[in-house]
């Protein structure tokens, strides 16, 4: 876009409008400037056609031209992207707002209310498109394909989860009655053999409400080998860049299918990082410092960022110092922590984790390989 194409933008007048979404309604809020009091309307969630209509009426009762900029903002939650992807359709300029960088009162109470909430953002808004960057953070929408591609490994995180419970759960049961089956799934499965304290048998409302939770596991066991057997035709046939990138990282001691394909599908593989302070930030693994005035340094540990980078990041840190023992990685942390105590170690494992993720990234993107570390035999 050209130099006189973007003063012509911004010389255009600009509807601005904020969305209050929730279950039932939605809370719109519109406004042409700074310090004016903005129109609001409430219509039923998802209604389109009436968002569209509330859009043109807007501009008529705001004194705009049909072909004003419309510029608009929600919050990042449960309705995802699919309303960003819609407004663009109508021709309206949308930013996906992440939810916790939105500045508020500190006050211990404060007046909250869905017209609140918009007249909130509908502020912030005008101040953010007139150059106040730092108002909030704007999120980054992936694709279609993009979104779509981080299913199979979220379903598969979840469906563990699932068996897990499923597995406690029937641990449980058993442990009421004085019986244990031993260890692993598989003697788990062998708890009808199992008789009670005095060699009758478990009770028939028991044994039934045992023979459902087998079933559910089943079920779940079934539903993750044909998630992981999907995983794995990808990995031998597909072409994709994002694939290929799996399996470079997938390379590396240390890093198996699962944490390569989820470090390539929620970071590496679509988000553009300028540095690594970004990427650490995103994974939750920056440092938080509090300080002020004369008051001690203290360190406010993990805020925000993806969980499940941040999980995994810290599961192959695990890792990385004991496979990959001769690498600059490993011999820094076991220079600074290995002689420490338990809570020194954890502490230092999430810095090594941090480190970690950065070596990575400069792995995927530009085939450097950490410093010391060994690649898989072919």
């Amino acid at each position: 876009m050209s130099q006189t194409t973007r003063l012509e933008e911004k010389s255009m007048p600009v509807l601005y409008m904020a969305l209050e979404l929730g279950w039932s309604k939605w809370v719109l809020g519109f406004a042409r400037q700074r310090g004016e009091k903005p129109r609001q309307r409430t219509l039923a969630a998802r209604d389109l056609e009436a968002l569209r209509r509330e859009i043109e009426l807007a501009r008529t009762r705001l004194g705009l031209p049909t072909n004003s900029r419309v510029i608009s903002c929600y919050e990042a939650g449960r309705d995802g992207f699919w309303l960003h992807r819609c407004l663009l359709g109508l021709g309206v300029e949308n930013l996906v707002v992440d939810s916790s960088s939105i500045e508020v009162s500190r006050r211990a109470r404060h007046a909250k209310s869905d017209g609140l909430d918009v007249q909130k953002l509908l502020a912030l808004l005008i101040r953010y498109d007139q150059g106040e960057r730092k108002v909030w953070s704007v999120v980054r929408v992936p694709s279609p394909q993009e979104e779509d591609a981080r299913q199979p490994h979220r379903e598969l995180e979840e469906l563990k989860a699932q068996r897990t419970e499923l597995c406690n759960r029937m641990r449980g049961l058993l442990a009421s009655q004085g019986l244990d089956p031993g260890a692993g799934k598989k003697r788990l499965a062998r708890w009808p053999q199992l008789l009670l304290w005095d060699g009758s048998e478990v009770g028939s409302s028991l044994r039934a409400r045992l023979e459902r939770e087998q079933a559910r596991l089943e079920m779940v066991e079934k539903q993750i080998r044909v998630v992981e057997a999907q995983r794995r035709e990808q990995l031998e046939r597909s072409t994709e860049r994002t694939v290929e990138m799996v399996r470079h990282l997938k390379r590396l001691r240390s890093i198996g299918p699962a944490s390569s394909w989820l470090l390539v599908r929620e970071l590496f593989g679509w988000r553009q990082f300028q540095n690594r302070r970004q990427l650490a930030a995103l994974a939750g693994l920056a440092p938080t410092p509090r300080r002020s005035g004369d008051s001690l340094d203290q360190e406010q540990g993990i805020v925000g960022g993806n969980g499940r980078v941040r999980r995994m990041m810290i599961e192959i840190a695990w890792l990385w110092q004991r496979l990959q023992p001769r690498s600059q990685l490993s011999l820094w942390f076991k220079q600074r922590f290995a002689g420490g105590n338990g809570r020194s170690r954890r502490v230092g494992i999430v810095a090594l984790a941090r480190k970690l993720l950065v070596a990575l990234w400069r792995y995927c993107t530009t085939g450097e390989i950490p410093e010391g570390a060994e690649l898989k035999p072919a």
